[in-house]
């Protein structure tokens, strides 16, 4: 007699709220996680992120020095610079509208792969937020989780 191996297709979306953090570049790998036990029952598949605003991003990057995420505001900061008197937009405050433009450069989503359980990160792997306003607040990120099961 031989056994079969039964597959389960699953679809699981989460809405999960992070923490307000300090203008910067912050490491939210473990909170993500932490919002997703579901992750655990899938064998293989893909965690897609949304980032649900438009002053903040999304991106992959070094998750063990924490040198590296300062390096980026620094660069950002360098590249997109706040209080140019060519912005037009600036109802917000200063920090809105370079906010913006950072956010677009590094977008607001990415894909996953998720293979036995857990994010098939690499070794120095990571999910960035990049929180690109003095006073951004909490952040909501829609999390859609597609694969099987065993």
């Amino acid at each position: 007699m031989r056994a079969e191996r039964v597959e389960i297709c699953m679809w699981q979306q989460t809405l999960i709220t992070l923490q307000a953090r300090p203008r910067g570049f912050h490491l939210v790998t473990d909170e993500l996680l932490a919002g997703l036990p579901e992750l655990q029952a899938c064998r293989v598949g893909l965690l897609h992120l949304w980032l649900q605003h438009t002053s903040a991003s999304l991106s992959i990057n070094e998750n063990a020095d924490p040198a590296v995420r300062r390096d980026f505001e620094r660069f950002f900061n360098r590249l997109i610079p706040q209080g140019t008197a060519d912005y037009e937009h600036n109802d917000e405050g200063l920090d809105d509208l370079p906010a913006h433009f950072k956010a677009s450069v590094l977008g607001c989503q990415v894909s996953l792969p998720v293979t036995a359980g857990r994010l098939a990160l690499g070794t120095w792997q990571g999910v960035y937020l990049g929180e690109h306003r003095d006073h951004g607040g909490a952040r909501k990120v829609l999390v859609t989780l597609y694969g099987e099961g065993a």
